[in-house]
């Protein structure tokens, strides 16, 4: 028996249990709604084919579960069979309880049929498909183990022609192989031949090249010695040039601190005399104006040392802020505020 058979008996068999499970619902149904509208209260009798229609339904369930676990291969314990038989004599019961109440003996026997076939065909339809599970399974081992064998032998067919075919490509290779060898020596002694003559060749243009090389080299050599001791000459004109300009303004740097040092002094001489009481030569009062302008001194305290006028004085700082400020000159640190304290 082929796969193909299989699986024909396997729709077979479960083409013909669902029709009995369909006729045996329907029969149980319309067997039993009219014992259970009878057992029913009153206004609640359309509640009567419920009763049926569920255990008819866990018939279903167990026949359903138990045809995949059958194609499986595997088992699902006890419970499904309680469950099996449990809605089997729940059925039975049920399709004869209302012939067994009325003592019908032939009533009981004709309701028992569809009950006891539904049993009898989900123990059978079940002992089937594990048989046909089975059957299944052997098949496609020695289906696979077939297949494996002929794989092997497909295998070692397709082995033993890559073998001859490389044994074949070997050999044409080694031939191919000698003759190229033959043909690489032959060129390899044209080449070397050709090499010497070009490398002879390449010795001489080379040995030209080296001497006019040499010689434009030593013209370059002396013209970079020329230009460097020209360069050279020149950096130390610019490097005198530079030292003789840092000298002159190292000296008037010190030319410039020594003047205004001594001007200093000066102004310090002229305001250590202290306030006087009476006026001083105007030449000298405009130098220690000068001074005290200078040194940011009060217009008050300027007035003082030289015995002038505050107003004289005002107006001689107002001219001195009036010019222009010289070169590295000194001017009043607050010349704002000695306005506004005058």
């Amino acid at each position: 028996m082929n796969i193909v058979q299989i699986r024909s008996a396997e729709r077979a068999l479960s083409v013909g249990t669902w029709l009995i499970v369909a006729g045996a619902m329907l029969y149980s149904i319309l067997t039993v709604t009219p014992l259970m509208a009878q057992h029913t209260p009153p206004g609640w009798g359309w509640t009567a084919p419920i009763l049926p229609l569920v255990v008819d339904a866990a018939v279903v369930i167990v026949v359903r579960l138990d045809a995949v676990l059958a194609r499986l291969g595997g088992h699902g314990g006890r419970w499904p069979v309680v469950l099996r038989w449990m809605t089997g004599a729940m059925t039975l019961a049920l399709n004869v309880a209302d012939s067994a109440l009325k003592k019908d003996l032939v009533g009981v026997a004709v309701h028992a049929v569809a009950p006891l076939l539904l049993i009898v065909t989900a123990e059978t339809g079940l002992a089937y498909r594990r048989a046909i599970a089975a059957a299944q399974e052997a098949q496609e081992v020695r289906q696979r183990a077939e297949r494996e064998r002929a794989e092997q032998a497909a295998r070692e067919r397709e082995e033993a022609a890559e073998r001859r075919a490389r044994e074949e490509r070997e050999h044409a290779a080694m031939l191919a192989r000698e003759q190229r060898e033959h043909e690489a020596r032959l060129a390899r002694e044209q080449a070397e031949r050709e090499e010497r003559a070009r490398r002879e060749e390449r010795e001489r243009a080379e040995a030209r090249e080296r001497a006019e090389r040499e010689a434009r080299e030593r013209v370059q050599r002396e013209r970079e010695q020329a230009q460097r001791e020209r360069e050279r000459r020149e950096r130390e004109a610019a490097e005198r040039r530079e030292a003789e300009r840092r000298e002159r303004e190292a000296a008037a740097r010190r030319e410039q601190a020594e003047r205004a040092e001594r001007e200093r002094r000066e102004r310090a001489a002229l305001l250590a005399g202290g306030p006087v009481n009476e006026k001083l030569p105007e030449e000298r009062a405009r130098r220690i104006v000068h001074a005290a302008f200078i040194e940011g001194l009060p217009v008050r305290a300027a007035a003082e040392l030289c015995g002038w006028s505050i107003g004289w004085v005002s107006a001689r700082y107002q001219e001195l802020r009036d010019q222009p400020t010289p070169a590295g000159g000194t001017r009043p640190i607050n010349g704002t505020a000695l306005a506004g304290r005058a």
